[in-house]
């Protein structure tokens, strides 16, 4: 059994998730693989996989409840997080990680062909790439972990939508001026999350158009 199995089997069913073994069993083959592309390709900066559990798992996994369904799009996924850990999690749903970097691109491109993972693809572009835009299409669900601005997020993601899509932002504190920003364009919807083991605030938006 995989060290770290317990740890995030307890962890998930903190979140209230019920994951079978298989997927925590993907989950951990991911952060294995994570932490040994890492040595040479600085992926993440965080490199112990204690603390990679509690603030890249765990903290993607806190989400799952909340997500609304269907085809879901990750912008800036960096090494994955959190679209790569929906797709395991969730082997129904098919999911687009976009990200400009190639190193990042060609980790999670390996690790998808290595367990011949059907429902996932990586994507080298940047978010604002017009020929990317009119190749991805549209999606009912648009995550990020990455953005530091909001209104960056949601301005990044409204070539990609249609009129029932939902942008899901992962947030730590509640960016209150740049929600009301968008009261006019999005209801938003603000959920706190609570990630086991971690002392940080952490949010979940969810945004969809008026």
């Amino acid at each position: 059994m995989h060290p770290y199995f317990q740890d995030l089997k307890q962890g998930s069913e903190k979140l209230g998730l019920k994951l079978s073994d298989e997927a925590l069993g993907l989950l951990l083959k991911y952060q294995d693989a994570l932490v040994l592309w890492n040595k040479a390709y600085n992926l993440t900066a965080i490199r112990d996989p204690k603390e990679m559990l509690v603030k890249h798992l765990l903290d993607s996994l806190s989400i799952l409840n909340d997500l609304p369904q269907g085809r879901l799009l990750d912008i800036g996924t960096g090494g994955g997080m959190p679209g790569m850990i929906i797709a395991l999690c969730q082997p129904e749903r098919q999911c687009v990680l976009l990200d400009s970097n190639g190193k990042k691109i060609r980790f999670l491109k390996q690790f998808i062909a290595d367990l011949k993972l059907q429902n996932v693809v990586a994507v080298q572009t940047r978010v604002e790439n017009e020929d990317s835009i009119q190749e991805l299409g549209q999606f009912d669900v648009i995550t990020s972990r990455a953005f530091a601005s909001l209104t960056d997020f949601v301005a990044a993601s409204k070539p990609f939508m249609h009129t029932e899509s939902v942008i899901a932002s992962m947030k730590g504190l509640i960016p209150e001026d740049e929600v009301a920003q968008l009261k006019d364009q999005f209801n938003c919807e603000i959920i706190e999350l609570h990630v086991p083991r971690l002392d940080e605030q952490r949010h979940l938006l969810l945004l969809k158009q008026i």
